[in-house]
């Protein structure tokens, strides 16, 4: 019997977001980056900031290694607008660069809901709709930009009596990077990774599993005392068990991910935005963590 999903409901116009019985294994597995020129330290200027229900449309970071210029332009000034001064004297009145930034930004959030398969009859129910070369073209933003490079998908270690059959993997979101004509426009190589909210009944139910738990996510140094709600950890750190051939984890996707384009556009400047809506702002964050710390 199919499940019943719930959807959020989203409002560009105003900018706003309204609020098996197999035990799936975890990857707390140090993913090395390749050492990048120029950079001083991993934890180099991560700016972070969480969503904030029907305020703020999307969770924004960026790591950046090079100084601002000062021509009032995104491609000159794009540091500034994704938080490097914390966003002085951008807030009251707020600047009209950093408003476009997060329409923008909240419009690649929103393709994940309008590319998500609800259809319960389709064989591609609860995924992604569309290849990853059409997929932002189906959803009206084929002048966005960005090319998709690759699909995410997530796993909740979730267990629902009522429901037969293991949990799998769920399309979660994307990756996509910016075309050699956006560099120009925006001022750097953008590396986007977007995240949906809260759709299947596990991941409802891995939102109500809040109890803290350490991370853990670098083995070399675990640092018990950085936690997270362990419905959130699970989504990022579980894989599908049932299968040799099962999903590898939320998080080792992502990391073998911007590793492997980290190594594509070695040289370039380069940002690595998230953006992320509700549970997916989670998902966003824990990301900035570990690649912080990473």
């Amino acid at each position: 019997m199919a499940s019943k999903v719930l959807m959020p409901s989203l409002n560009l116009n105003n900018v706003t977001f309204p609020g098996d019985n197999k035990t799936q294994s975890h990857s707390f597995g140090q993913v090395s980056f390749p050492n990048k020129t120029g950079v001083s330290s991993s934890r180099q200027s991560v700016i972070t900031r969480s969503c904030a229900v029907a305020v703020k449309p999307a969770a924004l970071m960026a790591t950046s290694t090079a100084k601002p210029a000062t021509s009032y332009t995104l491609s000159h000034l794009w540091r500034e607008v994704h938080g490097s001064n914390n966003w002085d004297n951008l807030l009251e009145p707020l600047d009209p660069l950093l408003r476009k930034e997060i329409i923008r930004y909240g419009e690649f959030v929103a393709a994940c809901y309008k590319a998500f398969n609800l259809d319960s009859s389709s064989k591609r129910y609860l995924n992604c709709k569309y290849g990853k070369k059409n997929m932002l073209k189906e959803v009206g933003m084929e002048n966005s930009g960005y090319e998709v490079s690759k699909y995410i998908y997530a796993t909740p270690d979730v267990n629902i009596p009522i429901q037969n059959g293991s949990t799998c993997g769920r399309w979660i979101g994307y990756v996509a990077v910016s075309s050699d004509e956006a560099v120009k426009r925006i001022g750097r190589r953008d590396l986007l990774i977007t995240f949906r909210g809260t759709v299947t009944n596990h991941e409802w139910v891995a939102n109500f599993m809040s109890s803290l738990t350490p991370a853990r996510l670098d083995p070399h140094n675990p640092r018990p005392q950085v936690k997270v709600e362990s419905g959130f950890l699970s989504l990022y750190t579980s894989e599908e068990a049932d299968s040799k051939f099962g999903l590898e984890s939320c998080r080792q996707q992502l990391l073998s991910e911007v590793s492997r384009l980290l190594n594509k556009y070695k040289g370039e400047e380069l940002s690595i935005t998230l953006a992320g809506h509700s549970m997916g702002s989670a998902l966003a964050l824990l990301l900035a963590y570990d690649i912080a710390e990473l």
